[in-house]
């Protein structure tokens, strides 16, 4: 019989629980026992929360991460045949809400290092179907706001900030390669588009028990069109002024929700003093890097992601050693089937994105992950 080492967790979602386990059960239990389980003022204080988080933002919760895209897109006005430069390395939520809505996404490179979209690869897309930037706080960083604010201000283009793995985050104007952005100080993520856009999956560092996303915006012109957008288009019940979508965030998920923001704070400070411990480990080692963090940045390590020159070996190594991996991203998006045909869409060129891809790897990570063990499997 074979004598494999135990798989630990990829994201350890029981140690935080029992974490919080008193606090979690009493706000579960209080929602349970309102009879109100969709909107309500569970909803109403969330928001208020969030807002209060992100410096004052307007909030506007729903149904998950991609739906907030979606909100934010229609929000926005983006109409059929409008182009949308979207990074070719990232989750496909983006590029596909803007082709759902029959928009193109226009596939820009991205930065080797950092992993973010390359402020240089959007300057050269631009043209005159061009409307937007979206954005991705990929992994849990900023992106580069200072640059990218530069060229949408230049070319009358709005930004959408995806910052589904990165609530929590903060981005420092004047930090190295980040330009200038407005304010001068370090920021928040969710603060840094037009109208900007988070993720509640159970795995992101605010997370919730299901699906659930919120969008945010200074612009209350957005904000209003966004909450009308997520409510069937409608101000008042059964009176329709926009077409919109179903997008209610539950009220139990909101309790959870509110519960794990007290303690985000203290939750991203273990996960950087984690990520210490595994950038040390790498540090020894030759033929990997890990994504780099800019000067002036926090990050939220929704993963830990690091490029392995060879992959393979170490995917090995790992599965001898019973330590649970993820591919975050295994193909560009312009690569995928679902884009054929859509114009611009497969005609990227972006040889930084394709190198990531044949080389990227996530390792267990999380405030309740124990790192050091992981590490001492791979020594």
């Amino acid at each position: 019989m074979l004598n494999l080492p135990i798989m630990m967790p990829f994201v350890n979602l029981s140690a935080q629980r029992d974490a919080y386990r008193q606090e979690l059960e009493k706000a579960e239990k209080a929602v349970l026992e309102s009879g109100c389980y969709i909107g309500g003022l569970e909803v109403q204080a969330l928001e208020q929360e969030l807002s209060a988080y992100c410096g004052g933002v307007q909030t506007v919760t729903c149904g998950s991460g991609t739906q907030a895209i979606e909100i934010a897109l229609m929000a926005l006005g983006l109409e059929p045949g409008d182009q949308v430069i979207v990074p070719d390395f990232t989750f496909i939520a983006p590029a596909e809400c803007v082709a759902k809505l029959g928009g193109t996404p226009v596939f820009a490179d991205i930065d080797p290092k950092t992993l973010q979209i390359d402020p240089e690869s959007v300057k050269n897309l631009v043209g005159p179907k061009t409307k937007g930037i979206i954005a991705v706080n990929l992994f849990g960083q900023c992106a580069p706001y200072g640059p990218l604010r530069k060229i949408a201000d230049e070319h009358g283009l709005w930004i959408l900030e995806d910052s589904a793995q990165a609530f929590g985050a903060t981005y420092t104007a004047g930090g190295t390669g980040c330009g200038t952005a407005a304010g001068g100080n370090a920021r928040r993520a969710c603060t840094f588009g037009d109208i900007s856009i988070t993720s509640f999956y159970p795995s992101k560092p605010l997370g919730c028990y299901g699906d659930g996303g919120a969008i945010f915006t200074a612009n209350a012109k957005y904000a209003e069109k966004a909450r009308l957008i997520a409510n069937h288009g409608s101000r008042e019940r059964y009176r329709h002024v926009e077409i919109g979508v179903n997008g209610r965030l539950d009220a139990l998920q909101a309790a959870v929700l509110r519960v794990k923001l007290r303690h985000l704070d203290q939750e991203l400070k273990q996960r950087a003093e984690n990520a210490k411990v595994y950038d040390e480990f790498f540090a020894g080692l030759s033929g990997f890097a890990p994504q780099a963090i800019v000067a002036g940045n926090t990050s939220t390590y929704a993963q830990y992601t690091v490029l392995a020159e060879n992959r393979d070996e170490f995917i090995a190594k790992l599965n001898a050693a019973g330590i649970p991996y993820c591919i975050h991203y295994p193909m560009p998006l312009h690569r995928q089937a679902c884009f054929d045909g859509r114009g611009k869409a497969n005609d990227a060129t972006c040889p930084a994105t394709e190198k990531t891809c044949s080389q990227v790897i996530s390792l267990p990570f999380c405030a309740f992950t124990d790192v050091q063990a992981v590490v001492d499997r791979l020594k």
